[in-house]
């Protein structure tokens, strides 16, 4: 346990003033001490650690090789925990508004678009929550969260943002020519960047094929990544073709980074929502980053 460990927090910042103005006089009227007080607290620190921290003169005291070594790690601590400090008092003062929504929506939709939104929340604390883990962005710190699935989370309200529309995309440098020939023979044989993720209801190239009736064995599916950011940046490095997703590849065809080699999509029951608790809108905040994101999708603003 730490509380056995670590010496009572007094001394060390009594220490702190000493160690670096090397005089307890001056220490002392830093921290509104007597001089006495301060010679004591730093006694109570060299008995709790059984180490001698300075070297005792009439005039002067000097720190020891141990103690010069303790306060480069107690000054770099205490300054750290100043900083902290700040740093929660600051959080208080301003609104803050907590976001979550999966890695694939944060990387290739959110991220690309938080300069306007933050202009619109200028004097707003953002703090986004990436995971892919629903309890994640679901917890109670959460105000409003963008999750893939089909509407259905119970305790919440939730609004479709857009419908999953899925085809293939590949790098403008990788070999496509015979996908204009012969789509299906071309998927057959290209290398296909699979995505292996733990939620069930993500699109992968077996699914995807199927939908397409398309039910021959695939001849290179040699590359998986759990990643769905990481799937797509595979593809843009020329690495196989990977399933993209209609609004989070959106930007990256317009830049020429992805195109699509085949006409082909497919549309299921799931897609992206907009989530959040019951009492959320009445917050400011909350609802205008709500009314914002709808705004993106072409929908109708939500009523609190």
């Amino acid at each position: 346990m730490l509380n056995s460990r670590l010496p009572p927090l007094d001394p060390l910042i009594a220490f702190e003033a000493a160690a670096r103005l090397l005089s307890f006089t001056r220490a002392g009227e830093e921290l509104h001490l007597t001089q006495a007080a301060i010679s004591q607290q730093i006694r109570s620190l060299e008995k709790n650690l059984q180490v001698q921290l300075f070297t005792r003169s009439h005039r002067a005291v000097q720190l020891t090789n141990e103690g010069r070594e303790f306060q480069h790690t107690v000054a770099s601590i205490l300054k750290q925990l100043a900083g902290a400090t700040l740093d929660i008092q600051n959080t208080e003062v301003n609104q803050q508004l907590v976001i979550a929504c999966d890695q694939s929506f944060a990387t290739h939709w959110l991220c690309p678009r938080l300069r306007e939104l933050r202009m619109l929340l200028a004097e707003v604390s953002l703090r986004i929550i990436s995971s892919d883990d629903d309890t994640d962005c679901l917890a109670s710190e959460v105000q409003v969260s963008i999750l893939h699935g089909d509407g259905n989370w119970p305790g919440f309200r939730s609004i479709a943002l857009f419908e999953e529309e899925v085809f293939p995309v590949c790098s403008p440098d990788f070999d496509y020519q015979m996908a204009a020939v012969d789509e299906t023979q071309w998927l057959l044989q290209a290398q296909l960047i699979d995505l292996a993720d733990s939620h069930w209801n993500w699109m992968n190239w077996r699914l995807w094929l199927g939908g397409n009736n398309i039910d021959e064995p695939l001849g290179n599916r040699m590359l998986q990544i759990n990643s769905y950011p990481l799937v797509i940046e595979a593809a843009c490095d020329g690495h196989g073709v990977a399933l993209g997703w209609r609004y989070l590849v959106d930007d990256l065809i317009k830049s020429g980074r992805l195109v699509k080699p085949v006409e082909r999509s497919l549309t299921t029951e799931y897609g992206y929502y907009l989530i959040w608790r019951e009492s959320a809108l009445k917050e400011e905040t909350t609802a205008e980053f709500c009314h914002w994101i709808t705004r993106q999708f072409g929908l109708e603003s939500i009523a609190p």
